[in-house]
């Protein structure tokens, strides 16, 4: 057991009871009451995205289904910059189908990310897919069934290379082959919660939180199809 999984083993089975408590239906659904503010049904291409890859690999978007192909890092931003605070949902499937990149692994996420190299533009900085290259956000970090499908994480980026801040650190839950997972992510003020098929699975309260930035989908040596990314805005947001 490595330093860092000692010392956040308490904290993860402090916060286990609740973290991964079933959601209740009035939480699990965000729709009611707010304004789709961003979204991509996959059937028109990469537009609204930005890849990056560390060894190449297929990253399409036709069909209702964004797939993502890849012997080694990919991280696929959507452009647009996002204000909390809001809901995000998008379904994403692992694909084990005897493929060359069918490692069910890396279901993964940065949100909310600046890049303290360029803070006012994130694509200013280039950036090739290895997944140090991103130790100079300011973000959020899930790892899903990370570690070839054995750890669950939350990470505070805080922008230096080398200082990932490990936040909740699980052996469980973990990805399920060929089984879709719906991703919700809430950011609203302090308050950061990661949610997979209505569990919640991290509850985050941070007293210096980000609240803004860019959203990505973040994998490596994998293979998945994602679909029915959506954004929404709580009322109170609303004009």
């Amino acid at each position: 057991m490595t330093t860092t999984r000692r010392a956040f083993g308490a904290l993860a089975a402090t916060a286990a009871v609740t973290a991964l408590a079933p959601a209740t239906t009035a939480s699990a659904s965000p729709r009611r009451h707010h304004r789709l503010i961003a979204h991509d049904d996959f059937r028109r291409g990469l537009g609204q995205w930005a890849v990056e890859l560390e060894k190449g690999g297929t990253v399409t978007a036709s069909r209702g289904a964004l797939e993502v192909d890849v012997p080694a890092g990919a991280t696929i931003w959507f452009r647009k910059r996002l204000e909390g605070p809001y809901a995000l949902e998008y379904t994403a499937t692992p694909v084990s189908a005897g493929g060359v990149n069918d490692r069910v692994s890396d279901l993964n996420n940065f949100w909310n990310a600046v890049d303290v190299r360029s803070p006012d533009d994130l694509f200013a900085t280039a950036r090739g897919g290895a997944l140090a290259e991103y130790d100079y956000l300011r973000t959020y970090y899930v790892g899903y069934g990370a570690n070839t499908n054995t750890t669950t994480r939350l990470r505070r980026y805080v922008g230096e290379a080398g200082v990932r801040p490990l936040l909740y650190d699980y052996t469980e839950p973990l990805l399920v082959p060929n089984r879709p997972h719906r991703v919700r992510i809430v950011s609203d003020g302090s308050t950061v919660r990661w949610w997979n098929n209505g569990r919640l699975v991290f509850d985050h309260h941070d007293p210096q939180p980000y609240t803004s930035g860019h959203f990505a989908f973040r994998t490596t040596w994998s293979h998945f199809r994602i679909a029915d990314f959506r954004v929404w805005q709580p009322p109170r947001q609303q004009r």
